[in-house]
């Protein structure tokens, strides 16, 4: 229609965009799906996805306990952060997390001891990233870090890496300004670098339908010059495809990609969270008939591949890891007042000198 000579054009159809999927909640394979991974790369993703769900478990006991800090589970969602870890090159690839992707960046070199010990509030010199680990430190300010990966996946192209980048959101982080700053950058520069947004369905305790009016998350790729994928968060299979598909995109020069990773989360938001607050209970009960881990253990035994002895055996032996790594973060040193002013400058400006001087009570220092 029209009004005075201009001309008003209106959207009368919803887009629609395919969700990606392979396995089905019973185990078995989607009508025409054809995974694309080995038997014992299957197998490796089973086993970082017990180890997501077994460590959450125990840093939940500790912080109860009073010995971990606030802690976000990754309950319901360890498709989506190991499914997409898998399709990176720990050699050449980079990681820039958010909270909620603690296996991703153990995966990818950094150490389960040092992650652990930072929970515990040991956070030194000895929890640092080691050199040659390419992942950057876990993001709580909502998609500060987006930027951030942009800029280094800006960089690593400028130097004519072949490396990629993958950094990831939340549904309500993606509301912020520096997701959609990110993304237009990262498209104007054909960055290679990977997007990958968990939306499981809830900002802390905003429901994801009060967070937007579009039917997909995945749609907004198109504003910004690059391809958006949706895919069943909950299906390691599909999740893996997805973003190796987008990896090999990146590498060969072709630019980003957003990836929408539909899952629920079936825990708190962290530990001071009460859903029960405001979750409908039915929604958490129908999630659990899709639980990602149960689903890969369904197909497996489908197929001969695991059995109640494997299961008992596998989760004995993850146990085992995390409990050493808990002994050996409990070990780590406790930080001091001056490690506050260490790793911050080249060299401390005046001002900072003075404050450093102040709290350690060593006079005034010029």
């Amino acid at each position: 229609m029209a009004h005075r000579g201009v001309a008003i054009f209106m959207i009368t159809t919803t887009p629609v965009i395919a969700r990606h999927s392979i396995l089905n909640p019973d185990g078995t394979l989607v009508k025409g799906a054809k995974p694309k991974v080995g038997d014992q790369l299957l197998l490796d993703m089973l086993r970082w996805m017990l180890m997501s769900r077994i460590y959450d478990e125990r840093a939940i006991a500790l912080q109860r306990q009073g010995l971990y800090g606030v802690f976000s589970p990754t309950l319901g969602q360890e498709a989506s952060v190991v499914g997409s870890a898998m399709a990176l090159d720990p050699a050449r690839d980079w990681i820039v997390p958010q909270y909620r992707e603690l296996m991703a960046v153990v995966r990818h070199g950094y150490p389960l001891e040092r992650l652990a010990a930072i929970g515990m509030g040991r956070i030194t010199e000895a929890t640092r990233i080691p050199d040659g680990v390419n992942v950057l430190p876990t993001q709580v300010a909502l998609a500060a870090q987006l930027p951030h990966a942009t800029g280094l996946a800006w960089g690593l192209k400028l130097q004519k890496k072949d490396s990629v980048v993958a950094t990831y959101i939340g549904d309500g982080g993606s509301s912020e300004g520096d997701f959609h700053e990110a993304l237009n950058l990262a498209g104007v520069l054909r960055a290679p670098v990977v997007f990958f947004l968990q939306n499981n369905q809830w900002a802390i305790s905003t429901p994801r339908r009060s967070q937007t009016a579009t039917p997909s998350f995945a749609l907004r790729a198109a504003g910004y010059g690059f391809p958006g994928v949706e895919v069943d968060g909950n299906d390691v299979l599909a999740v893996y495809q997805v973003a190796t598909e987008a990896v090999q995109r990146a590498r060969a020069g072709d630019g980003p990609t957003l990836i929408e990773s539909i899952t629920y989360r079936m825990s708190f938001h962290n530990t001071t969270d009460n859903p029960s607050l405001y979750e409908d209970p039915t929604e958490r009960d129908e999630a659990r008939q899709r639980d990602p881990i149960d689903r890969v253990i369904k197909h497996l035994t489908l197929r001969g591949l695991w059995s109640e002895e494997r299961d008992g055996e596998t989760r004995a032996s993850v146990r085992a890891e995390i409990d050493a790594a808990l002994e050996s973060a409990a070990t780590f040193p406790s930080p001091e007042p001056s490690h506050l002013f260490e790793h911050v400058y080249a060299e401390l400006p005046k001002r900072v000198r003075r404050q450093r001087a102040e709290l350690l009570g060593q006079g005034t220092e010029s």
